[in-house]
């Protein structure tokens, strides 16, 4: 299996050969509301091409950095969409032709995979999403492949019972705005769910990526945290996670 990395929080994971993408912008621009005052992010290198055979389109959450209406609107319409309620209701506007919502509790269940939402990002009035996945091999002999993913850093409160797991896929900094405080915590709960999932491998979202930002929100964002850390805290906890930072669009290759 392998997971490629398209910044911010895009993914493809390619799990014995079944294509999940997640959270996809790779096309045009990153903005809120069309302020590109605001903010407004870029990729430094255009993406290129768009990656194909995909088996399933994975959404979190519905705001644009999750869902991403133009990358959307490129990718095969017949492509299954799972997503949180806020995530299908944009895919569905947009002519996707299978949409499945799940809110937290609720499990979305195909032939080799199996998606969890628990309650992620408390953004809104509807809850957004976090997923546990277990991805079940062709070969069945062997074991399936878990993984945890979470954009925000907002692990739900009893993420200790959803463990282990094999991957987890989450923020490890904080991006803080002045008053409002962290947008993303992943330096205050990162360490929390490698206690609590005991991962073989830590992949960092949200904050990574050959990505460039502008626009206001920018200018006074501040992060808090970085990989360092993160591997110092992981060593003086005593838990053997691997830190994995993957070159942008290049493909991780995991050993089972």
């Amino acid at each position: 299996m392998h997971l490629i990395y398209y910044g911010a929080n895009s993914w493809l994971w390619d799990l014995d050969g079944y294509r999940v993408l997640i959270d996809p912008w790779l096309v045009d621009s990153l903005v809120f509301g069309n302020m590109t005052w605001l903010f407004k992010g870029d990729h430094a290198t255009p993406v290129g091409s768009l990656p194909d055979n995909i088996d399933l389109i994975l959404l979190s959450q519905g705001l644009p950095d999750h869902t991403h209406k133009p990358t959307l609107q490129r990718l095969d319409h017949h492509i299954p969409v799972v997503g949180s309620p806020n995530a299908a209701k944009t895919a569905r506007s947009l002519g996707y032709t299978t949409v499945t919502a799940i809110a937290p509790g609720e499990t979305y269940t195909s032939d080799r995979l199996e998606v969890k939402a628990f309650p992620g990002a408390p953004v809104g009035i509807t809850p957004e999403n976090g997923y546990v996945i277990t991805a079940r091999p062709q070969d069945t002999a062997s074991e399936p492949t878990t993984l945890y993913y979470e954009p925000h850093g907002f692990p739900p409160s009893d993420i200790a019972d959803r463990g282990p797991v094999d991957i987890v896929v989450s923020p490890i900094v904080n991006l803080e705005l002045p008053v409002v405080g962290a947008i993303i915590q992943g330096h205050k709960t990162a360490i929390e769910l490698a206690e609590a999932l005991q991962p073989r491998l830590f992949f960092p979202t949200a904050a990574g990526g050959d990505i460039t930002y502008s626009g206001v929100l920018d200018s006074v964002l501040s992060t808090v945290g970085d990989v360092d850390s993160f591997r110092k805290a992981l060593s003086d906890h005593q838990l053997a996670t691997d830190v994995v930072e993957p070159p942008p669009r290049e493909p991780v290759h995991i050993q089972r």
